[in-house]
């Protein structure tokens, strides 16, 4: 169950999920203003020093949000990749203890390295998991909620079935569940606090907003697309990461003949000479900047709206979708 204090502050119980290099503070601003949690990698920064200017951006702005309304925003939730290939999270972590935020998510890798310092400074932590015995190992380090990594997700996503996952987790954690993958609507969102989860993840329809750091083809491509060109493989992470067939065929490569990358390096992904150098090598680099993720609730893009007029529409099926099953939000 979601504590009251947070509860109460949320227009829809949904979180716009941190995306590596789409979710920014535009983003992240609109979706807090909209009444959901706004999420981000911290990877998404170049250097911890942009970091700190990201995260005192997002708090002014929150700050000035509530004077105008009268009313405090949904909070904002830094993502930590605290894979031990990443050699920023001592760094990335004091930054975030530094802006004193509310919420924090951990990803590809164990929470507990930061889980003593987040928890005793109040923050809420919540790991995400793609296993049982993941969640089982995070429920026992003491965090607060489970991100359920389901085979919807895009990005590096999960191999479960959402239905069977939530209540394998239901069967020994009664703290905040939260569902990510295929979060296409309101219903979705509806369907899962049904089966049990207190919040919903929804990236992709986030990533085809006009606030969110997609380029424009990026965005034109998720309208165009459909859940039959989301294509699992690990050629670009190092993990199974679900990715648009039709923009790994763009930049010039067999989506049904891929290399398996090796290794996660994390480290490799974030450095910012490597961004630099792709972003010198224009239309034709062969990473993120060109080959983009996408998660099966691709087939519910249908344009590029702003987030505050997505979340509107979202709520609106998601009060429908209460009303028709006598669910909890009606």
């Amino acid at each position: 169950m979601l504590p009251a204090a947070l509860e109460s502050r949320l227009r829809l119980p949904l979180i716009a999920a941190p995306m590596f290099l789409v979710s920014g503070p535009a983003l992240v601003k609109a979706a807090c203003r909209s009444g959901v949690v706004g999420s981000f990698p911290t990877a998404n920064c170049r250097t911890v020093e942009e970091l700190d200017g990201w995260l005192a951006d997002m708090s002014d702005d929150l700050a000035r949000a509530a004077d105008e309304t009268g009313r405090a925003p949904a909070p904002l939730c830094p993502n930590l990749i605290v894979h031990r290939s990443n050699p920023r999270v001592p760094d990335d972590l004091a930054a975030v203890l530094r802006a004193k935020v509310e919420l924090v998510i951990t990803s590809v890798g164990s929470p507990e390295p930061v889980l003593k310092p987040l928890k005793d400074s109040g923050c809420l932590v919540f790991a995400d998991v793609a296993s049982v015995r993941h969640a089982e190992k995070a429920v026992a380090a003491g965090v607060d909620g489970l991100v359920l990594l389901t085979a919807g997700a895009g990005g590096q996503t999960g191999w479960a079935n959402p239905f069977a996952f939530v209540r394998a987790v239901r069967a020994f954690w009664d703290g905040i569940v939260v569902m990510a993958g295929g979060m296409a609507d309101g219903h979705a969102i509806a369907a899962a606090q049904t089966l049990g989860c207190d919040l919903a993840y929804m990236g992709t329809k986030f990533i085809a907003t006009r606030e969110s750091l997609a380029k424009d083809a990026y965005k034109r491509m998720l309208v165009q697309s459909r859940l039959d060109d989301v294509l699992l493989t690990r050629a670009f992470t190092g993990l199974e990461t679900n990715m648009l067939r039709p923009s790994i065929a763009a930049a010039g490569l067999d989506p049904d003949n891929l290399p398996v990358r090796g290794a996660i390096d994390i480290a490799k992904d974030i450095n910012a000479a490597e961004r630099d150098k792709r972003d010198a090598e224009g239309p034709d680099a062969k990473r993120w900047k060109d080959i983009w993720s996408a998660g099966h609730a691709v087939s519910g893009v249908g344009d590029v709206p702003s987030v505050a007029e997505l979340v509107e529409r979202t709520e609106a099926e998601y009060r429908a979708a209460c009303r028709g099953t006598g669910s909890q939000g009606a």
